[in-house]
């Protein structure tokens, strides 16, 4: 397989994408490295889809450059273009067994069908899907059913593959089996992928690069640890991973430091850069501890404490509203009313500006 030598960045320059009076996309901006994995993650409606769309040639651009591996693709078609797409609902031929499905790419593209099938059966192999060649789709699993799909896409050796929320279908336990796959593959053959999906998780666990989406604009892009440590802004603090948000002030504390305060309780914080005024305080719910109520920052009672297996998930209502926290399984859980005390390391807040 050539992709070592083939793989092609994607870059957008400035690129919209319009539907009438509607704005889809509004001047994107971003490149895609060779041999990485970078996932467009962002809630229902934020043109995460029409994106990758337009990298596939499935959606023209209103404005602005689609280049792939250099060479301006923007109004090539998709048939023109060196990428293949894994659709949510696979799109297997459902008449077709597996190793036909697979195969009908490089059929198409006027190889002969012993050359089709030699290519199919290797990429089957990869996938760990051999002596299943003769099976129709409706007699694989979901997960089959996924690498079958990607096998197809791989055929055809693209210098992109582009992923569009390919693990929705998937029961929870298979879907981190296949995310994890998928990267192992993407890695050992050094692919260049678009990966799209609304699943924050999924996208921490498989990415180079994540570019969050809001409103067809791009609210922040880096990598999973900085995005989840270095939110941008409200809305990232919110979207990526669990967070308490609590609205105060930065003020000075007299020896160079910086105190947050709100609804009259002020506690120490490390913001680089920071300077006293308006500030929203980031709590990650793992970042909180439960102590006794005499040694805490803020002290609360117990809305509710559940048991997950994993830790304990507990909600305090104190001065600073509602507070999720997560604690170990081993918890005691305390009971509804009781009184407790919440804490936090000064550099385990996340400041945000307002």
């Amino acid at each position: 397989m050539n992709n070592k030598n083939k793989a092609g960045g994607v870059v957008f320059e400035g690129v919209s994408k319009r539907y009438g009076n509607v704005t889809a996309v509004d001047n994107v901006s971003f490149t895609i490295e060779p041999a990485t994995l970078v996932t467009l993650l962002g809630p229902s409606g934020c043109g995460k889809t029409t994106t990758l769309r337009m990298v596939a040639g499935l959606e023209a651009a209103s404005s602005g450059r689609v280049l792939i591996g250099g060479a301006d693709v923007t109004n090539l078609s998709a048939a023109e273009r060196d990428v293949s797409m894994v659709f949510q609902s696979y799109a297997l031929f459902p008449h077709m067994n597996v190793l036909d499905n697979v195969s009908y790419g490089p059929q198409s593209m006027k190889k002969t069908r012993a050359e089709a099938e030699a290519m199919a059966a290797d990429k089957l192999k990869m996938l760990g899907l051999s002596g299943l060649e003769k099976r129709l789709p409706s007699e694989l699993s979901g997960g089959q059913q996924q690498r079958v799909a990607v096998a197809r896409s791989l055929v055809l050796e693209p210098a992109v593959l582009l992923f569009d929320e390919p693990l929705s279908n998937l029961d929870a336990k298979l879907r981190r089996r296949v995310r994890q796959e998928i990267r192992e593959l993407q890695q050992s053959l050094r692919l260049t992928v678009l990966y799209v999906t609304h699943d924050q998780s999924e996208a921490l666990a498989v990415s180079d690069r994540i570019i969050v989406m809001d409103g067809g604009r791009i609210a922040q892009q880096g990598t999973p640890q900085q995005l989840y440590r270095e939110p941008a802004g409200r809305f990232m603090a919110d979207f990526i991973g669990d967070a308490n948000l609590v609205d105060g002030e930065l003020v000075a504390d007299g020896s160079s430091g910086l105190r947050f305060s709100a609804a009259g309780v002020a506690v120490p914080v490390r913001a680089a850069n920071a300077a006293p005024g308006k500030a929203t305080l980031a709590l990650r719910p793992h970042r909180l501890h439960l102590v006794p109520p005499a040694q805490a920052l803020l002290q609360g009672t117990c809305k509710r404490a559940d048991y997950l297996g994993s830790h304990l998930e507990v909600l305090v209502d104190s001065p600073w509203g509602e507070l999720l926290l997560f604690a170990e399984a081993e918890t005691p859980a305390p009971a509804a009313g009781a009184t407790l005390g919440v804490t936090f390391a000064p550099g385990d807040a996340i400041v945000l500006p307002r």
